[in-house]
């Protein structure tokens, strides 16, 4: 088996003709009819068959298809170790929730990246369903945020950090001063973030609240859905962590009223232990202690020369 008959295998898989795979790939339809078929006289499987209806796969052929896009991925994550360690360098790749990534990552990746000066860290954000397949093919190392309904048994979790959902509005909004009937909250704007359409709690939230679609506003951060809640703009949904210093100077208010609330589990997720890079098991040690807590609820408080803002998809060295 060669990386080149495992791409274009892959490639039938994923887009389900070899006309197909044979465009992205940038080759004839020969080309990768020869490949796969030197895959299928090496492996002693047809691996698939056409029907009327599309490709059907053998269940070696399913088989091969997990194996190729994990092997495929782990060929890249080796050439791109074996450059970095040239350089003196190495890698970790994070993938993160919307709400985690913007609100807890960047203290936590600055107090972790910056006790190893040979570390990158590389943040992406996904939603939540992706992080099995993102791990399974070694796109990340780490993948952060709530477990997703499904995820199969071979990826190691570990949880970390409790948190609590809140809903806020400005000191003058109407439903600021007394609590809210449901009727009401209906009837309100709702300021969301991204975590509105990828977060399970956030989205639980505003099902069991009723909130009709047309209420809601999305925005590209939480931070801006914050800020319009304070000019009294409508109803935010955040951390409790993230607004507790408005609340306190008296920007913000949090609501009262059944099903306002609501509490959820961060947790890492990983590939079993013997198939960690050594900076991810680094991580997910060091994830569940007080000092990596506190960065995430409140910074890391590193010195000006390596501070980075906030944002969703950057480079920590």
């Amino acid at each position: 088996m060669t990386p080149t008959q495992l791409r274009a295998f892959s490639a039938v898989v994923r887009l389900g003709s070899v006309k197909a795979a044979a465009a992205e790939l940038r080759v004839t339809e020969a080309a990768v009819s020869l490949h796969v078929g030197q895959l299928r006289k090496e492996l002693g499987d047809k691996l698939f068959t056409r029907t009327a209806s599309g490709l059907a796969f053998t269940p070696g052929g399913l088989r091969l298809a997990s194996r190729a896009a994990e092997l495929l991925g782990l060929q890249d994550r080796t050439i791109l170790e074996v450059s970095q360690a040239g350089r003196g360098r190495r890698m970790m790749r994070l993938a993160a929730s919307t709400l985690f990534a913007e609100h807890a990552a960047p203290g936590l990746i600055e107090l972790f990246a910056g006790r190893a000066n040979d570390l990158d860290v590389e943040l992406s954000v996904h939603h939540p369903r992706e992080f099995a397949a993102l791990l399974s093919d070694r796109v990340v190392d780490v993948a952060l945020g709530p477990v997703p309904s499904g995820l199969p048994d071979s990826i190691r979790r570990v949880a970390f950090l409790n948190y609590r959902i809140v809903a806020v509005a400005g000191v003058n909004h109407p439903v600021s001063a007394v609590p809210a009937r449901p009727a009401q909250l209906r009837e309100q704007t709702w300021l969301l973030g991204p975590s509105a359409v990828t977060d399970g709690v956030v989205t639980a939230m505003l099902r069991r609240l009723q909130i009709p679609e047309s209420r809601q506003q999305i925005f590209q951060s939480h931070a801006a859905a914050i800020d319009e809640a304070k000019r009294d703009g409508g109803i935010a949904v955040t951390l409790s962590s993230a607004a507790a210093n408005d609340v306190a100077g008296g920007r913000l208010t949090i609501l009262t009223g059944r099903g306002l609330t609501a509490a959820g589990v961060w947790n890492a997720m990983t590939l079993p232990s013997h198939a960690l890079v050594p900076a991810a098991a680094e991580l997910t040690r060091f994830i569940t202690t007080p000092r990596a807590t506190q960065a995430m609820l409140r910074g890391s408080g590193v010195n000006v020369g390596h501070f980075r803002p906030s944002i969703h998809v950057t480079l920590w060295s």
